[in-house]
């Protein structure tokens, strides 16, 4: 059994396109990320999803969930409100936070679909025993927000889509490709 972790699939949100130009519809882009989902995660792994799974999707979630392989447990990101209204989660999710704390790998995780300035352990860690995942940013490069992680936050990583290669991803891969992606090597 695997851990994996993922942000801001926005299955369904034809608005995604915008940044995401390689798909020509949100079918295509739909049906990319479940392919890429399904090569990856086996039916007895963990998947943390970070927030906003789909936004504004004209099919019901479920008819995404239903073929994504895995046991997914959601932390709630700021797209997932409406169509979390009115369904019954447990149905798709193992479990559904808004923020967790976990541990991994002699690690202490914090999960929580927005960057944070300090998390459990942060303050005083120098070896990344603490560490923040996290979505929301996708792979937006020229904000402030992305440049302050890139100086002062080496132990907050990424989870989005668009930075790990459109699939859920291990620790180990998560932060070798969030290393790639900060220009922290």
């Amino acid at each position: 059994m695997a851990i994996l972790f993922t942000a801001d699939l926005h299955l369904g949100h034809k608005k995604i396109l915008n940044t995401r130009t390689k798909f020509k519809n949100i079918q295509e882009h739909d049906e990319y990320l479940l392919e890429r989902w399904n090569a990856k995660v086996k039916d007895q792994d963990e998947v943390y999803i970070l927030g906003d799974l789909s936004f504004r999707a004209s099919q019901h979630i479920s008819s995404y969930l239903c073929r994504m392989r895995g046991r997914k447990r959601l932390i709630v990101g700021n797209h997932d409100q409406d169509w979390m209204e009115g369904e019954e989660l447990s149905l798709y999710f193992e479990t559904v936070n808004h923020l967790k704390t976990l541990e991994l790998e002699n690690r202490q995780i914090t999960l929580c679909h927005y960057p944070m300035l300090e998390w459990a352990g942060s303050r005083s860690d120098k070896t990344g025993t603490s560490c923040l995942i996290h979505g929301h940013i996708h792979a937006i490069t020229d904000s402030e927000v992305y440049r302050y992680i890139q100086k002062y936050l080496p132990y907050a990583l990424n989870a989005g889509v668009d930075v790990n290669h459109f699939q859920p991803v291990t620790f180990e891969e998560l932060k070798e490709n969030c290393d790639v992606w900060y220009k922290r090597r």
